[in-house]
């Protein structure tokens, strides 16, 4: 990617692993009840597909209350901070855009992760969610740079990539989680770039 000086990340599962969370929230969601967790499972891969928060239709499609998130059981990534290293020796300045509850800085603190970025900006703390573009139009202000030499690297294609793409940011679409599940319908929807993991990042950069 040429003339890059900014990468901004999404948070839950883009760099933060949130499988365990969704394991604990299924089997709290279906327990006393005749629904098995494996139905329960497919359905939310189902409705997930079609570009719908699939925990929380899948909880409505049966008629159950959807439990709280299990935030302690977030983890980043293993392969994060290896990659943000060698981000930061090539020069990139790296940022957060992302729909997060309060304390997002406690939390990458707590992570080990918070040194790694300059901005974060997180809807609790500024009022607005993904993806209202005016929180993308922010990111660019607070790094004084023009949306084409800045990237969007998110899990979702509607709160991060379509948002990102029509305030003229390049994007990437890190296909981890349920986000990872959706299918593109058209093109001018289709992300800059496709990966799988983190790690591949270091053959875009």
């Amino acid at each position: 990617m040429e003339n890059v000086k900014w990468i901004f990340f999404d948070i839950g599962s883009t760099i933060i692993d949130e499988s365990e969370c969704y394991r604990l929230r299924y089997q709290e969601a279906v327990a006393g009840t005749t629904i098995s967790l494996r139905d329960f499972e497919n359905k939310v891969v189902e409705l997930s597909k079609q570009n719908m928060k699939g925990d929380r239709e899948a909880s409505k499609y049966y008629g159950i209350k959807l439990p709280p998130w299990h935030q302690e059981a977030e983890k980043p990534y293993s392969n994060a901070k290896a990659v943000w290293k060698q981000m930061d020796a090539k020069g990139y300045r790296l940022g957060v855009i992302a729909n997060q509850s309060a304390g997002i800085k406690d939390r990458l603190s707590n992570w080990g992760l918070l040194a790694y970025f300059d901005i974060i900006l997180a809807s609790a703390e500024e009022g607005i969610s993904k993806p209202d573009i005016e929180i993308f139009h922010r990111a660019l202000i607070a790094a004084k740079c023009v949306p084409s030499e800045a990237v969007m690297i998110g899990d979702r294609l509607d709160n991060d990539i379509f948002p990102a793409k029509k305030v003229g940011m390049k994007t990437v679409w890190i296909k981890q989680g349920l986000g990872g599940l959706v299918e593109v319908v058209r093109q001018s929807e289709q992300a800059d770039y496709e990966i799988e993991n983190l790690s591949e990042l270091l053959s875009l950069f």
